[in-house]
């Protein structure tokens, strides 16, 4: 009997999940169905508990959901606890079981595909918001305990929200800043977990931020971002998200099935 999945959010018609988890599913040679969702924005725990009437064995959840996705846990890793955000649910008769597979995600795509090594690197975040929250945690956890040359610095507008995911992370080396303290510094790493630009923001950073040989990964993808290019002028390696979906969709598929894909034969077909 083929197993059923999906990815909720809203919007969801330009998800690469389905396409994605349907070469998985190949490559492994699991029997499963995956589909996109749309949910309302006010109906995702309604959206939930018609999958599990359905026989639904897990999901991807993503923007704006992954925040409700949490509180709607029965029982969680220690990443979702500190991120208070899950992008990914195995649905079970008794219980709803919250992971979140976007910290992992990233560092696998920035070591092992990009070949950036995140040791001994001053690491800039920016954003503070539920894309933000597991990939600090992931970061702080998985790397600056064991980097101790490290160092992560969250930069948002409300600053406040910075200083609280920074606090979350319970990591030395760990800080929370506001944009306009960032002018005099520079770093290796520079990630955007924020849609600064595709709104129509300016991007919030001075010229001088890239240190040499900087990398500027950008959380989306799909275009080049205004702050892909703005780094690209800056004289920044630049790398979207792509992989990253890639790499967090593999754990989470890991999680369900108990195989990990290669996703090297993936990402390859997809940026061809």
């Amino acid at each position: 009997m083929t197993d059923r999945y999906a990815v909720i959010g809203n919007p969801i018609s330009h998800s690469k999940s389905p396409l994605i988890h349907r070469m998985f599913a190949e490559q492994t040679g699991q029997d499963i169905s995956y589909e996109a969702i749309e949910a309302p924005l006010d109906g995702f725990a309604a959206t939930i508990e018609r999958l599990r009437r359905e026989g639904y064995k897990g999901c991807n959840v993503t923007v704006p959901f992954k925040e409700q996705a949490y509180r709607l846990a029965g029982s969680f890793g220690s990443e979702v606890m500190v991120a208070h955000a899950a992008n990914t649910l195995e649905l079970k008769n008794d219980r709803i079981e919250a992971h979140n597979t976007d910290g992992i995600g990233l560092l696998r795509d920035i070591e092992q595909n990009l070949q950036v090594s995140l040791r001994d690197k001053q690491i800039l975040l920016m954003g503070a918001g539920g894309a933000a929250k597991g990939v600090a945690t992931q970061l702080a956890s998985l790397l600056l305990h064991k980097s101790p040359s490290t160092s992560l610095v969250i930069a948002n507008r409300t600053v406040e929200k910075a200083h609280e995911l920074a606090r979350a992370c319970n990591a030395t080396r760990v800080s929370g800043q506001s944009y306009e303290e960032l002018a005099d510094q520079q770093f290796d790493i520079i990630i955007n977990a924020t849609s600064a630009g595709l709104t129509g923001d300016a991007i919030p950073l001075p010229d001088s931020i890239f240190a040499p040989d900087a990398l500027a990964y950008d959380m989306m993808y799909g275009r080049e971002t205004p702050f892909m290019a703005f780094a690209r002028a800056h004289g920044a390696r630049v790398a979207d998200g792509l992989g990253m979906l890639v790499e967090q969709a593999a754990e989470a598929f890991h999680i369900w099935r108990g195989v990990r894909p290669d996703t090297r034969a993936v990402l390859d077909k997809l940026r061809a």
